[in-house]
C-alpha cells in the first residue's frame, strides 16, 4: 500500500494531503489538536480551517508523530515556520530513509533568518539532505480541496528529488514544475507574504488599481534583489514561486496577509487582528525577519522596511506611504 505523511493539519497541510490522495493510498495527517483529528476521521473535514469542504476518504488522521511517518514515502512538513525546528527534532528518529521530504511553509526562521531548507539541513542529518524539497507557488488551500487547477513549482538542491516529489504531486486538478533554485523559490514564497499586507494596507487606506500595481511591481524588485544577493536566479522570480504567488497574496480575497493590511490600513491594531484569526498569516512574523536580511544582506527593502514600521513600530499607515512616494527618484533599473 502506498502512503504519504503530512506534518500539519492547518489548512495548506489539509490542502496537500487532499492533493496527494490522488496519488496515494493512504495519506496520514498529523496534527496536535485531538478534537481536529478526531473531526478528520469522523467528519471527513477539517472543521476548524476549511470548514464544510469534504476530504477524501482515504485521509487518515493521527496525532502520533512516529505512526504518520511508518512507511511512507513522501513526508511533507507542514506546520508554520516557526514551529518547524520543533517538529523536525520531534520526527527525525521515525522518517524513512529514502522518502522525499517536502517543506510547505512558506516563511523564515525569525531567530536564525535561515529559509526552510537550510533549516531542514541543519535539523537534519547529512545523509537526509539530498531529499530535502520546498513546495511554492500561487496556492489557495480552500481551491486546492475543491479540486481547482493550481499549478506550483518544486525545488530541491538534488534535481533527481524535485522530479520524484513532482510524480508524486502532479494529478489532473495539481500541476507542478521543477527547479533546482531552492533560495530563490524561498524567498519569492516568504516576502512575498510581506509585499501583500502592504497591498492590504493600501486597499484598508482606500487607494485603487494604480497604488497596487506598483505594490506588486516595486515589491517584486525587492525581493529578486534580497534573492539573488543570497544566490538565487533572478529568473526564478518572475516564475510561479516569485510573480505567480505574489500575484495571487496581494490580490486574492482568500489571502491571509492581505486581509492583516486591511484591517491596518483602516486602523486597527495587529495585535487586536491577530486575535480574531484561526489561521497563521506568516508575512506578520516574515516582516522582521525581512527587516534583519535588510540589514544583514545589506539590500534596500523600502515596502518591506515601512510593514514592519506599522507593525511593530506603531507608524501609521498614511505616514509611511509618504515616506514611501518621498523617497529620492531614482532609475528603476537601480
Amino acid at each position: 500500500m502506498k502512503k504519504a505523511c503530512v506534518y500539519g493539519a492547518g489548512s495548506f497541510g489539509t490542502a496537500v494531503a487532499t492533493v496527494l490522495a490522488n496519488n496515494f493510498d493512504e495519506v496520514v495527517l498529523w496534527g496536535r489538536d485531538e478534537a481536529l483529528i478526531a473531526a478528520i476521521n469522523g467528519k471527513h473535514e477539517n472543521t476548524n480551517y476549511l470548514p464544510g469542504l469534504t476530504l477524501p476518504p482515504n485521509i487518515v488522521g493521527s496525532t502520533s508523530i512516529e505512526a504518520a511517518a511508518k512507511g511512507a514515502e513522501i513526508i511533507v512538513t507542514g506546520t508554520p515556520s516557526h514551529a518547524t525546528r520543533e517538529l523536525l527534532g520531534k520526527a527525525l528518529p521515525f522518517l524513512p530513509k529514502g522518502a522525499p521530504i517536502v517543506c510547505v511553509a512558506k516563511g523564515i526562521e525569525m531567530e536564525s533568518l535561515m529559509t526552510m531548507t537550510e533549516l531542514h539541513e541543519q535539523c537534519l542529518p547529512e545523509e537526509l539532505h539530498p531529499q530535502i524539497a520546498v513546495l511554492s507557488g500561487p496556492s489557495f488551500a480552500k481551491e486546492m480541496v475543491m479540486g481547482m487547477p493550481t499549478i506550483v513549482t518544486i525545488a530541491a538542491r538534488w534535481e533527481k528529488t524535485a522530479q520524484r516529489a513532482q510524480k508524486m504531486f502532479q494529478c489532473n486538478t495539481f500541476r507542478t514544475y521543477t527547479s533546482t533554485d531552492v533560495v530563490g523559490v524561498q524567498v519569492g514564497g516568504a516576502l512575498k507574504n510581506v509585499i501583500a499586507i502592504a497591498a492590504g494596507i493600501a486597499d484598508g487606506l482606500g487607494f485603487g488599481h494604480n497604488a497596487r500595481a506598483g505594490i506588486i511591481t516595486r515589491g517584486l524588485a525587492e525581493i529578486t534583489r534580497v534573492a539573488v544577493r543570497m544566490g538565487g536566479n533572478p529568473q526564478t522570480l518572475s516564475g510561479l514561486a516569485g510573480m505567480g504567488d505574489l500575484v495571487l497574496t496581494c490580490t486574492g480575497e482568500l489571502s491571509r496577509n492581505r486581509r492583516v493590511g486591511i484591517a491596518l490600513g483602516k486602523g486597527q491594531k495587529l495585535e487586536d487582528v491577530l486575535k480574531e484569526m484561526k489561521q497563521v498569516a506568516e508575512g506578520v512574523k516574515t516582516a522582521r525577519a525581512a527587516r534583519d536580511l535588510a540589514v544583514k544582506t545589506g539590500v534596500e527593502l523600502p515596502i518591506c522596511e515601512q510593514v514592519y514600521q506599522i507593525m511593530y513600530e506603531a507608524k501609521s499607515p498614511k505616514a509611511a506611504v509618504l515616506d514611501l512616494m518621498g523617497r529620492t527618484p531614482k532609475s528603476e533599473l537601480v
